[in-house]
């Protein structure tokens, strides 16, 4: 049976209001009974009773499912992965430069603290800020190396090509012309309108 709330009515009307509770309310009330010799499989309200055989889905798969948003998206790389050797060379290089920052401050640290361990740590600071500059410009010239190795295959492109053609045009001009001079110049003169 449904469950059933009473609301007591405004001083003035002496009638009472009894309301249903829709949360509360049995799933099989007010569904068709089933043929005698068959069972009923959870309908809920509106739904037709079903047979054992039909196809049956859960409560679950009838309900609409929450859409979730994904944890992260998936985007297309801007740049392309480093190659290897230079990616190697850069993971030495930060890792180098990681533990001169600390000790730079573990250094200072210990200046201000008084302690004896500062001379130390200042000198081997020192050092590790020559490392670290090595292994900065590392990355640099390795970068450069495979560039040069492995890097772009040059193919010109039209400008280049074009400009090319127009140095070749005027490079056979120039030829042809020169070998004119020279056809004149063989002939012994011949060319010329008048004889001195």
């Amino acid at each position: 049976m449904g469950t059933a709330e009473r609301y007591e009515a405004p001083e003035g009307a002496a009638v009472a209001q009894m309301t249903k509770r829709p949360d509360t309310e049995v799933p099989n009330r007010g569904a068709p009974a089933a043929e005698p010799g068959t069972a009923v499989v959870g309908a809920g309200p509106g739904e037709p009773a079903r047979a054992p055989g039909a196809d049956v889905r859960s409560e679950a798969d009838a309900r609409p499912r929450p859409y979730y948003r994904p944890l992260w998206v998936e985007e297309p790389a801007r740049r392309r992965r480093l190659p290897d050797p230079v990616r190697t060379a850069a993971v030495r290089a930060v890792l180098i430069v990681a533990l001169t920052l600390i000790q730079a401050m573990v250094a200072l640290l210990c200046t201000l603290a008084g302690s004896w361990l500062a001379f130390p740590m200042v000198i081997s600071s020192v050092v590790s800020t020559i490392l670290a500059t090595w292994g900065v410009l590392d990355v640099w010239v390795t970068r450069q190396v495979w560039n040069q190795r492995n890097g772009v295959v040059s193919s010109p492109s039209s400008t280049a090509r074009a400009r090319r053609r127009e140095r070749r045009r005027a490079r056979r001009r120039e030829r042809s012309a020169q070998r004119a001079q020279a056809r004149i110049r063989r002939r012994g003169g011949t060319g010329r309108l008048s004889h001195s």
